[in-house]
């Protein structure tokens, strides 16, 4: 009798060789991939330094930096050691960038590092101007002082209001005034702008506002780009009082505070902010109209047409007018961004090759983040670089490459084929400033493409023309009719932005986004714009997903600033409810966009199942199936001890800017001093699985958290 046949399962040796056959094919595509895109690479390694820099800031404590420069390493020597081939360099370039990123700003943060005031303080002080800066919303002046008091940090910030204004009052001048100080504010709610970590790396110690009159015992001495660009201002100023002459004040020196607040809004809501802050397409104004003009005033001669290459001259001329004018309006980085792009394509043009490309933005984004790494974190960087790479990218595409090229047609096409070109760049644009919109201000235009397509015209071939020519003509005093021209053109400019602003629907709002939302949506970008194949669509995934995490966000029940004097509790419908009817109108703007919504808050006394008297407000609110009871204090009298502990016992959510008695317990959550010293402003989300997100939170360990009690 023979032996039964049996088959023997597949021995691990087998599977092992299959495996690894199926990766060694798996690494010949990526080679083949990573060999067909090499030109990319460098971009790639230039976007993991940014993503250096950016996880310093996201992640909390010094512990997880470290993680992240092992980790990082770890990758860098995986990919140079073992990897090998084209996957293996770029493995180890990335790595290595993102650890350089990291270690950039870390370092970056401690050689900032400055003596903060701890307590408010009314003090007595003599300092040196370093900067003025008004603030034309508020009817203040900012000074960036140098006290020559040791007890006090090295540079403070002081506003006074616009009237103390004093012939020598400039940079360079030596004051004294009597000033209230403080820290400089901390961040007011999660995901609203961190106003102490812009102080941080700007070397503030403290902030505050003046008590009285400020005395000049020094006068500045008129001299250097500071003195030229104050200079400006004022005469810009006396030629176009009011509105007009803020914008036309903007263009030329950049400031961005010259702009009323009602203006600024409507600059804001009608997408056209960005006219604001002198960057690309100021750039390309001057640069473009000292070029062109160059170009056509040396033609006139025969003798330097035919022995001098004009295009290299009139691009040596425009590179001057970009670097001057960079200077003259503070070295914003926007400005040195485009400045920089700007120079590029000049030299291309100079060497007779085609600079516009990816490369260009990465270089331009790399001298940015050796320069000041901390700009990543800001609004400004995040919208220009998007803003340029979202215009790369569709203008690399052959289908909208077929569309512009040349060719022989007649005056109504070309029109039209232009006009398709801007709008379709527009629209563009504005589908890339979304997700950075909504993250930092928590509301993005809806209209904004459409405005932009007759504001960016309007502003480059008409406002700047006219303004340029206005100063020149002055040099003989000349400029008045085209100082009147001016002013017409920015009348029509504020026009269109008010009547944008106001249409119905024109903004869209969105309460604080998920940061792993932002994040997923921006690599999406990364993605999408930095591969030449197919397989850049595959960044279309994450950024659907990103903005279904955004949409999917809840808006909190409940905002408290970390003072515990205001609070917002938000309606079903999202309208915010104050605690305080005579908030400001800062805190008013900041607690409607941290609901997402758009307009002016409630009195929490109006919103219906609130009562308030004059030292506190309860109010009940329906969310998850069950009625929460909030209590919160709203003056300083003082309160008898037993109809608060018994008010606190029937609360489930304690609020007060005092410190509350340890016999008031409330039946889930008692914030007061202590507790909000400790926590920051909050953001409590009640439907569900009850929840609090904190400042604290937020900020982490990073060196400019407000220290705790």
């Amino acid at each position: 009798m023979s032996a039964p046949n049996i088959e023997h399962p597949a021995l691990p040796q087998g599977r092992i060789a299959h495996l690894s056959v199926r990766l060694t094919a798996l690494r010949a595509r990526l080679e083949a991939f990573l060999e067909a895109e090499r030109g990319q690479l460098p971009i790639w390694a230039i976007a993991a330094f940014g993503a250096g820099i950016a996880l310093w800031f996201a992640l909390p404590d010094p512990q997880q930096w470290s993680g992240l420069l092992f980790l990082a390493a770890g990758v860098s020597l995986l990919g140079f050691t073992l990897v090998g081939g084209r996957v293996g360099a770029a493995l180890g370039w990335f790595g290595l960038a993102m650890a350089a990123g990291c270690v950039l700003v870390w370092w970056r943060s401690e050689q900032v590092a400055t003596i903060r005031l701890e307590h408010p303080r009314i003090v007595e002080l003599t300092a040196k101007v370093a900067r003025v800066e008004e603030l034309a919303a508020k009817g203040d002046i900012r000074l960036t002082l140098a006290p020559s008091d040791k007890n006090l940090p090295p540079q403070v910030r002081v506003s006074i209001p616009a009237d103390e204004a004093r012939p020598g009052l400039a940079a360079g001048a030596v004051i004294a005034m009597r000033a209230r100080l403080t820290a400089p504010p901390p961040m007011a709610l999660p995901g609203s702008h961190d106003f102490a970590r812009d102080a941080w790396f700007r070397g503030d110690g403290a902030s505050g506002r003046s008590m009285g009159p400020v005395e000049i015992k020094v006068p500045a001495e008129a001299s250097g780009l500071d003195d030229l660009r104050a200079r400006l201002d004022h005469h810009v100023r006396t030629q176009l009082p009011g509105a007009s002459g803020g914008i036309a004040t903007t263009l030329v020196s950049g400031d961005q505070n010259a702009l009323g607040e009602e203006d600024a809004d409507a600059m804001r809501r009608s997408g056209l902010t960005h006219l604001l802050s002198v960057s690309g397409l100021h750039l390309a104004a001057v640069v473009g109209g000292v070029m062109f003009l160059t170009l056509r005033l040396l033609a006139l001669s025969r003798f330097l047409a035919l022995r001098f290459n004009l295009v290299l001259v009139g691009a040596g001329a425009g590179a001057l007018a970009g670097i001057g004018y960079t200077l003259l309006t503070g070295l914003q980085v926007p400005t040195v961004r485009s400045c920089v792009a700007a120079l590029l394509v000049l030299g291309g043009m100079a060497l007779g090759r085609e600079a516009i490309s990816m490369r260009l933005v990465a270089v331009g984004a790399l001298i940015v983040l050796l320069l000041w790494p901390e700009s990543v974190a800001g609004a400004s960087f995040q919208f220009s670089f998007a803003a340029v790479t979202a215009i790369v990218t569709l203008h690399s595409m052959s289908a909208v490459r077929r569309w512009l090229r040349p060719r022989d047609e007649g005056l109504a096409m070309r029109t039209v084929r232009g006009f398709g070109s801007l709008l379709l760049t527009g629209l563009v644009v504005e589908l890339a400033l979304v997700p950075f919109a909504l993250f930092h201000f928590h509301r993005t235009g809806l209209y904004s493409v459409f405005a932009n397509l007759f504001a960016i015209p309007w502003t480059t071939f008409v406002v700047m023309p006219l303004e340029a020519t206005a100063l020149f003509l002055d040099l003989g005093g000349f400029g008045a009719p085209f100082w009147t021209a001016t002013g017409w053109a920015i009348d029509q400019l504020l026009a269109l932005a008010h009547w944008v602003a106001g249409m119905k629907g024109a903004v869209a709002t969105l309460p604080t986004m998920p940061v792993a939302a932002f994040s997923t949506m921006v690599a999406g970008g990364l993605w999408l714009c930095l591969w030449n194949a197919r397989v850049r669509l595959l960044g279309l995934v994450p950024i659907a997903l990103g903005a279904a995490g955004a949409i999917a966000a809840p808006a909190p029940d409940l905002l408290i600033t970390g003072d515990g004097r205001h609070l917002a509790v938000v309606g079903a419908d999202g309208r915010p409810a104050m605690l305080r009817e005579k908030s400001g109108d800062f805190v008013m703007s900041l607690m409607s966009e941290n609901s997402g919504f758009d307009g002016d808050p409630l009195a929490l006394s109006d919103m219906p199942g609130a009562a308030c008297s004059r030292d506190s407000c309860i109010a009940d609110i329906k969310r998850g199936g069950r009625t929460w009871r909030v209590l919160a204090t709203r003056s300083g009298q003082k309160l008898d001890w037993q109809p608060l502990t018994t008010a606190c016992a029937s609360a489930d959510i304690v609020v007060s800017e005092r410190w509350l008695p340890r016999g008031c317990h409330p039946r889930w959550l008692k914030l007061d001093r202590d507790a909000l010293e400790a926590t920051g402003g909050l953001a409590i989300y009640l439907k569900d699985s009850p929840r609090v997100a904190t400042v604290a939170e937020r900020v982490g360990s990073h060196p400019w958290k407000t220290p705790g009690p």
